[in-house]
C-alpha cells in the first residue's frame, strides 16, 4: 500500500512523472489532499485527474490516507472527539476545540501509551504501536472534514509519547508546515519526559525541519520527584531536577520558552508549599506554567482541586515571578479525558 498523504509536492509530481504524466498533476494531487472542503479522501473523487490515471493509481495501490472513521463526541461548547481505526484494527482519538478564531487539532502520536500516568485513561491499556506520519496527519483531515474548517493550531497532546515516535513526529510536523501550511510557532508537542530525549528532539529538528520553532510542554504534574513518581511512575527513570536543566538546555539550544503543564489534584500537589517548591524549581529561565483543571475519569480516585486552590497556587507562582496562566478545560461532557472514549467504545 502506498499513501499519498504526507508526500511533499515534489514526491507528487514524481509520481505523476512516473506515470507519463505532466508534473501539474502530482500539484492537482497536493492541492486536493490538503483542502478541506474535500470530504471524501479517496483517489476516485480526484476529478481534476484523467480516468485512466486515477485507475492506475488505485490498481497499483495507492491510497490517500488509511484511517477509517468509527465513532465522534460533540461536546456542548463545540469541543469534537473523534475515535478513528487503523488498517490494523487498533483505535486511536483525536480532538478538534474551537474557538471564534481558531481551530486547534489534539493529536495522538502513538496507539496507547507505555507511560503509565496514574490519571490518565490511556495508560490503562499500555502501548499498542507508535503512529505513522500519514496516520497523525489523517486526523488533521478528520478533524477539519467533520467541523468544516481549516485547522489553525496543533496540539501533541492526544494518546500516546510523542519522544518515543520523534522520527515520525517530526516527519509529520514538516508535512503540517508545509502542507497544512501551518507554522510551527501554532505547533505545541507534549511529553511526559523521556531521558535523553530532549536533546534530541531538538537536534533531530533541526536535522529534520531545518529549524525548531514549535513550543515544548513537560507534562510536570508535581514540584517535587517523590509526588511525580507517584502520580507517573515512569518518572523513576528521570529525576525530576534532570529534566528542568534538560529544558533549560533545550532554551539555550532552540531561543524557544518551555512551558510546563501541572494538573491540578486535590490533597496531591495542590498547596501552597507545592507552589514555592515549584517556583523554585522553575526560576531563572524562559518558562510558563500551564495549571490544568482535571477531567475526572472512573477508573481512578483522584479528584479536582478546588477553585479556592487553583487560584491561591496561580496567584503564589504569579507573586514568585514565575509565568503562570490557567486552561480551561474543554469538552468535560463528552468523555474528554484522554482515552476515555476508545475505552468506553471497547467496554460496549
Amino acid at each position: 500500500m502506498k499513501i499519498l498523504l504526507g508526500s511533499s509536492v515534489k514526491e507528487l509530481e514524481n509520481v505523476a512523472l512516473n506515470y507519463g504524466q505532466a508534473a501539474f498533476r502530482g500539484r492537482q494531487i497536493h492541492n486536493w489532499i490538503y483542502n478541506y472542503k474535500n470530504k471524501k479522501k479517496n483517489i476516485d473523487q480526484i476529478e481534476a485527474l484523467p480516468f485512466d490515471f486515477r485507475k492506475k493509481l488505485k490498481d497499483d495501490g495507492f491510497k490517500v490516507s488509511e484511517l477509517s472513521f468509527q465513532e465522534k463526541n460533540l461536546a456542548s461548547d463545540g469541543t469534537l472527539k473523534l475515535l478513528l481505526s487503523t488498517g490494523d484494527n487498533e483505535s486511536i482519538e483525536c480532538v478538534g476545540i474551537p474557538t471564534e478564531k481558531r481551530l486547534t487539532a489534539c493529536l495522538s502520536s502513538q496507539v496507547g501509551c507505555p507511560m503509565d500516568c496514574k490519571f490518565c485513561a490511556t495508560g490503562k491499556e499500555g502501548l499498542k504501536r507508535s503512529l505513522k506520519a500519514n496516520e497523525i496527519l489523517d486526523q488533521i483531515l478528520f478533524i477539519e472534514n467533520e467541523m468544516n474548517r481549516k485547522v489553525t493550531n496543533i496540539v501533541f497532546m492526544g494518546m500516546g509519547e510523542p519522544l518515543l515516535n520523534i522520527d515520525d513526529l517530526l516527519l509529520s510536523i514538516r508535512s503540517i508546515n508545509e502542507d497544512f501550511q501551518i507554522s510551527q510557532r501554532k505547533i505545541t508537542v507534549s511529553t511526559v519526559a523521556v531521558p535523553k530525549m530532549i536533546n534530541k528532539l531538538s537536534t533531530k529538528s533541526f536535522q529534520i525541519l531545518g529549524k525548531c520553532q514549535f513550543t515544548l510542554a513537560i507534562s510536570l504534574h508535581a514540584s517535587n520527584q517523590k509526588i511525580r513518581e507517584m502520580i507517573i511512575p515512569s518518572a523513576r527513570n528521570y529525576h525530576i531536577k534532570n529534566i528542568i536543566e534538560d529544558c533549560r538546555q533545550f532554551v539555550r539550544h532552540t531561543g524557544r520558552r518551555v512551558s510546563f503543564e501541572y494538573l491540578m489534584l486535590s490533597g496531591v500537589n495542590d498547596k501552597l508549599e507545592h507552589a514555592n517548591e515549584l517556583s523554585n524549581l522553575l526560576r531563572g529561565f524562559q518558562c510558563h506554567v500551564n495549571l490544568i483543571k482535571y477531567n475526572q475519569i472512573d477508573e481512578v480516585d483522584f479528584k479536582q482541586a478546588s477553585q479556592k486552590n487553583l487560584q491561591l497556587f496561580q496567584s503564589r507562582l504569579f507573586n514568585n515571578g514565575i509565568a503562570v496562566s490557567f486552561r480551561k478545560s474543554r469538552g468535560l461532557d463528552k468523555n474528554a479525558a484522554c482515552g476515555q472514549l476508545r475505552q468506553n467504545v471497547r467496554n460496549k
